[in-house]
């Protein structure tokens, strides 16, 4: 697409340094004179889990569209990985799948997937952003409110560290402050509607530890992932990633509380499908101790639907839209959302820019929103809104993952979906529809 030419002018402010504000930083920065990213944590010096970031030692997943996009965004990122150490391999071929309770038939998918910790992964966003000329990341600073005038937002107050009050002007004020956002409040003070919330309670409870990378582990793959499903509410991912450790996660959805022992999680992990996780558990030597997280709920702000929005206001990240953390999601629609705020600073005037991105977003949104809360509503005892045909697509997934243990023309078509290299809607194409019907005696 062709874009208009723009000159780039003015102050814009991004609150929240962790990766979907750093990347908003990076879309900004081609626009904007200046940007400046405040961050009330502190930024470490090493690549170590923040503070701020209370899932950064939790197990993540940079989705092939993630990687891809990242490489766009920053040129060399996927080849700055794997000179990091990153591990990498087939999504399919390298790694094993486990849909309700059926391995997925192994193929090349031609989907790469990598196996970064979120701390890596940030602390790469991170330097590139701090190396753009025009952008300064400041930490140990809150963002306390807005300021606005007439129609639009004017800057925002800010505390520093010494408890020191300052205003900043801008232009343009992107919120990126994860599920901790006040922007809801900051609109209602403003006199500003907010909007509609649609929310999928789970109750998820998780826990990740990490293990020494010893010889004979996962057999040379990248790693194995259990998805949950109904009467089977319980999930593992066991991944390699740098510095030599592998990363195991289990989680429990409503509700289930979880052990952090080793002979608990040992007995938890051998109830899964595949016994990678229980393998790694009874095998490796652990660096650091298991940590526990408990995510309620997924959350969808309706930004698109407002009538009146505070002009040079934008929400991204989790702010706008938190998904179940089991299904990977969340750096990768940072990615996209980023990509989005920049094709659209260049293609159309600033003035109307909040209502354009959220109507986008949503757009954006809605094939992530549908593929994790689809998955949630499978389990009868989750709450939330089922469609009159739900019943009907659900049977005809259950056969697709079923059908995708033998043929695994499904089994790709199923992991570019979860990659988001496709549209939920392509696994209802007349072919694959077909080799669900097929028999799967062998």
């Amino acid at each position: 697409m062709e874009t208009k030419s723009h000159t780039a002018a003015g102050h814009a402010v991004v609150i929240g340094g962790s990766v979907a504000g750093l990347l908003a930083a990076r879309a900004l920065s081609s626009s904007f004179t200046h940007v400046t990213v405040f961050e009330r944590d502190t930024f470490p010096a090493r690549t170590v889990s923040r503070r701020g970031v209370p899932q950064g030692r939790q197990v993540h997943a940079l989705l092939t569209r993630g990687a891809v996009g990242l490489d766009g965004l920053f040129p060399g990122f996927i080849d700055a990985m794997t000179a990091a150490g990153v591990p990498s391999g087939d999504g399919q071929a390298d790694f094993s799948w486990f849909l309700d309770g059926h391995r997925m038939a192994r193929a090349v998918s031609g989907l790469r997937g990598f196996g970064v910790s979120r701390p890596q992964a940030e602390r790469m966003i991170r330097d590139r952003v701090r190396a753009l000329p025009n952008v300064s990341l400041v930490d140990d600073t809150q963002v306390d409110g807005l300021l606005v005038d007439d129609g639009r937002v004017a800057g925002v107050r800010i505390r520093r560290h010494t408890g020191a009050e300052e205003t900043v002007p801008a232009e343009l004020v992107v919120d990126a402050a994860g599920r901790g956002s006040r922007a809801l409040s900051w609109l209602r003070e403003s006199g500003y509607p907010v909007p509609r919330r649609t929310a999928v309670r789970t109750d998820v409870v998780y826990v990740t530890r990490h293990y020494e990378q010893e010889p004979g582990l996962l057999d040379g793959r990248l790693g194995t992932t259990v998805v949950p499903f109904p009467g089977q509410p319980r999930a593992g991912v066991v991944i390699r990633q740098e510095a030599g450790r592998v990363a195991v996660l289990l989680a429990g959805l409503l509700g289930e509380e979880l052990p952090t022992d080793d002979a608990g999680m040992i007995e938890f992990a051998s109830t899964l499908a595949g016994q990678d996780a229980a393998d790694v558990l009874r095998s490796a030597t652990p660096v650091d101790e298991a940590v526990k997280m408990r995510y309620p709920e997924s959350t969808l702000h309706h930004f698109d639907e407002l009538d009146h929005h505070l002009g040079g206001f934008l929400v991204v990240g989790d702010a706008l839209c938190s998904f179940n953390p089991i299904y990977g999601q969340g750096m990768t629609v940072a990615v996209m959302e980023a990509e989005l705020l920049e094709s659209l600073l260049q293609e159309g005037d600033r003035q109307d820019l909040a209502p354009r991105f959220f109507k986008a977003a949503a757009t954006l949104l809605a094939d992530p929103w549908a593929l994790a809360t689809g998955g949630d509503l499978r389990f009868p005892e989750v709450e939330g809104e089922r469609g009159p045909q739900d019943d009907e697509i659900n049977g005809y997934l259950d056969r697709f993952r079923a059908s995708a243990a033998i043929d695994p023309v499904l089994g790709t078509a199923f992991l570019r979906v979860a990659n988001m290299m496709a549209p939920v809607t392509s696994l209802l194409s007349p072919d694959l529809v077909e080799r669900t019907q097929r028999p799967r005696a062998q």
